[in-house]
C-alpha cells in the first residue's frame, strides 16, 4: 500500500475510532466533519458519514458504455466497486495515477462507490457557521458542490455527493454487477 494510502486509512481510523467510541467533545459534530483530498491545486471535502475506507489503487476492469469519468470496477473483498475519476468528472485534465493517488470508497443511496482522487489530506471539521452555500456561486438547481468550507485559513470545495454521483453512474450491467 502506498505511502498515501497508509496516511489515509490512519487518518480515516482516527475520525472512525473517535466517532465510534464517542470521543468527540460535545461540540464536535461528526455532521460537520470532512474528509479534505486534493485535485490539481485545490482541495475538496466530502462528508465523512459517507466514506467507508480509503484504499490505494489497484487494477482496474473497463467497462464498455460508461460515462468517459467512471474508469472501471476494481473487485475490492469480492465487491465490485464503480470508479470514477474525479479530475475527469470536474472536467481537469487527465493525469497519470502515482503513489499518492487513493480511492477513497463512498456508500451513496446504498451503492458503493470509488472517487479516484490526487490524494488525502486530512479530516477537518467545519461548522455551518463556516460553510457558503453554493448559491452564491451562481448555479441554480442542482449542483456537486453544497458549499464552500473555511477552517482557520484553509478553504475547501465541499461537495453533495449525492449529486456527484447520481444513479446513472453507479448502475452497472447486470452481468457485471453479478460478478
Amino acid at each position: 500500500m502506498s505511502q498515501a494510502a497508509e496516511f489515509s486509512d490512519d487518518t480515516m481510523k482516527g475520525a472512525s475510532a473517535r466517532a465510534m467510541d464517542g470521543a468527540f467533545a460535545d461540540s464536535d459534530n461528526v455532521d460537520d466533519m470532512y474528509l479534505t483530498f486534493a485535485l490539481a491545486n485545490e482541495e475538496y471535502g466530502v462528508g465523512i458519514g459517507v466514506v467507508t475506507e480509503i484504499v490505494g489503487m489497484q487494477r482496474i476492469m473497463s467497462v464498455p458504455d460508461m460515462p468517459h469519468y467512471i474508469k472501471g470496477v476494481i473487485n475490492l473483498r469480492g465487491k465490485v466497486i464503480p470508479l470514477m475519476d474525479a479530475r475527469l468528472r470536474f472536467g481537469m485534465p487527465e493525469r497519470a495515477y502515482d503513489d499518492r493517488t487513493v480511492v477513497i470508497v463512498m456508500d451513496v443511496a446504498d451503492a458503493l462507490i470509488g472517487l479516484i482522487v490526487d490524494g488525502v489530506s486530512e479530516v477537518l471539521e467545519i461548522p455551518p457557521a463556516n460553510v457558503d452555500s453554493n448559491s452564491q456561486f451562481g448555479k441554480g438547481g442542482k449542483s456537486v458542490i453544497s458549499g464552500i468550507g473555511k477552517s482557520g485559513e484553509r478553504v475547501s470545495i465541499l461537495l453533495d455527493t449525492s449529486v456527484l454521483v447520481s444513479d446513472s453512474d453507479i448502475n452497472l450491467p447486470k452481468d457485471i454487477a453479478a460478478a
